[in-house]
């Protein structure tokens, strides 16, 4: 871990990556405002850490959003590095999942992100320094059976997040998309419980963890990257995707025999 800042914002950070991340950026002596709707993961990852202060709200209460930043940034300072990881990750046929749930998907995913952009970037880029990270995975990436909900809502993160970047280049802030294939955290229940489609049961017992993540990102926002995919498998994919979308198509029909 090479951040160094002052006062990161992490949204989910009641569980998984958010958690990870959290504790990490404590350990390095920042302060960590952490959001999520789940106060005793919250609880769980602020314990023995001083410097990690719970705010729970619904991401995509935009008004109570834009009073946590002021909140934090009056107690703990202007913030310098906003971590995205709040999701909900629930499977299922897009003609069987009933629409409620795709839309929320696409409130919390997507929606959420808008929120803590619209709070946070503004306010970095007058400063002109920032670390704005969202997490899209391999599914905005690599559209699959039984995940189209999902996979659209992690593609709107990837196209508003690279839209953003562009926006304010030269402005001092880094961006970062990061995009890991399968990653051991308690979201991936959420898909196990609904619909697990033999494309990511290929993956059981072979996610890799948050803190190869985390590890990655550092490495991205050092070096420039915009696209962080973590591995080189999940690289190979991302230009499989783009030159030979079709062949790709093939290979996931042929996964899940239909």
């Amino acid at each position: 871990m090479t951040y160094s800042g002052k006062v990161a914002l992490i949204t989910g950070g009641g569980s998984g990556m958010g958690q990870l991340a959290a504790r990490q950026f404590a350990e390095a002596g920042a302060a960590v405002a952490i959001l999520d709707v789940n106060e005793a993961g919250m609880a769980e990852t602020s314990e023995g850490y001083d410097d990690i202060h719970n705010y729970p709200v619904d991401i995509t209460d935009y008004a109570r959003i834009c009073d946590i930043v002021a909140e934090i940034e009056g107690k703990l300072g202007p913030i310098d590095r906003v971590y995205n990881c709040a999701a909900i990750m629930p499977f299922g046929k897009l003609m069987e999942q009933e629409p409620e749930v795709t839309m929320r998907l696409m409130n919390i995913n997507y929606g959420g992100l808008v929120s803590i952009a619209r709070a946070t970037v503004p306010g970095m880029a007058e400063r002109g320094n920032g670390d704005f990270v969202s997490f899209a995975s391999m599914s905005g990436i690599i559209p699959a059976l039984m995940m189209g909900g999902y996979n659209a809502s992690k593609a709107a993160v990837a196209t508003y997040t690279e839209v953003l970047w562009h926006e304010h280049l030269n402005s001092g802030l880094r961006f970062a998309c990061v995009c890991p294939p399968a990653v051991a955290t308690p979201l991936l229940q959420q898909g196990k419980d609904t619909a697990w489609p033999k494309l990511m049961q290929q993956s059981d017992g072979q996610e890799i963890t948050p803190a190869l993540v985390l590890e990655a990102i550092e490495t991205g926002l050092d070096k420039g990257d915009f696209w962080i995919p973590v591995t080189r498998e999940a690289r190979i994919g991302m230009l499989m995707r783009r030159l030979m979308p079709g062949s790709v198509w093939k290979s996931i029909h042929k996964t899940e025999g239909w």
